[in-house]
């Protein structure tokens, strides 16, 4: 395990191979999603490119979380068309496509209780890529040091706090070693002291060559480590911008509106 171990091997695996920075590896393109009547996304067109980090903010019911589950296809879009790094993304291929792109840390951590920390973060690499299980052992006691949780591998993640638990769910996410991370709204479920802890793993995986997507409240967050910020109300993108521009002179009223009662 030493060879993945220290500051100079941080994230390796991702950041070997992916030195094409600026390709689209996410493409929405006029996405519509219905649940019965309700309109919930209208028209949605969103490209993220890779390496990028892309936040995505806005009041309750807007679509947020809608958009990012159905660029994996947790979602299937009512109309409209989803692209992974330049495959259109259909109800046949989503399977391969998005376990082989995407990896998704959700609010509730949905980490499989009747497995060990361990079980958790090795499934996905034995499974998925075929690594022996040293091999998946080795990843995961890497990424268990990343996320300051290697002492917890063998508890059950009941055991543990919910933001013990959503670092390992990050820790898991990347031991699937896929090109994308769709964050949605990963610090909602967590008490206020743990909020921090989360986030600091997440600004330091921000500065690696990940394409992430996070649907998030955290302000503070959202200006230090966005590329692009994309505020959406009633189902559509109403504004996007670099923080500079977004947290400074937004355009948009509603946009100004919303940013007025969470930043003082």
């Amino acid at each position: 395990m030493s060879e993945l171990r220290g500051s100079d091997t941080f994230f390796l695996s991702y950041t070997l191979g992916y030195a094409k920075r600026g390709e689209i590896m996410i493409k929405m393109q006029n996405v519509n999603k219905f649940f019965g009547d309700l309109h919930v996304l209208k028209d949605v067109n969103l490209e993220v490119a890779e390496g990028e980090k892309l936040v995505i903010i806005g009041p309750s019911g807007s679509g947020k979380s809608t958009a990012v589950r159905c660029m994996n296809f947790l979602e299937m879009p009512t109309s409209g068309n989803v692209f992974i790094n330049g495959e259109e993304l259909t109800s046949k291929n989503k399977t391969k496509l998005v376990r082989e792109t995407t990896s998704m840390v959700f609010q509730q951590f949905n980490l499989y209780p009747h497995m060990t920390v361990l079980k958790n973060l090795t499934l996905a690499p034995m499974k998925l890529h075929h690594k022996s299980k040293k091999e998946a052992e080795e990843l995961a006691y890497h990424y268990l040091d990343i996320v300051g949780l290697r002492e917890k591998a063998h508890v059950y993640p009941t055991t543990l706090s919910g933001g013990q638990q959503q670092r390992i769910a990050i820790a898991r996410a990347l031991c699937a070693q896929t090109k994308i991370i769709l964050f949605d709204e990963p610090t909602s479920a967590l008490d206020p002291e743990t909020i921090q802890e989360v986030l600091d793993v997440m600004i330091r995986l921000a500065k690696e060559n990940i394409t992430m997507v996070v649907v998030t409240h955290e302000m503070g967050f959202a200006r230090q480590v966005a590329d692009r910020i994309v505020f959406m109300a009633d189902g559509q993108i109403i504004e996007e911008g670099v923080p500079e521009h977004f947290f400074t002179n937004p355009e948009n009223d509603r946009v100004k509106q919303f940013l007025g009662k969470i930043i003082r």
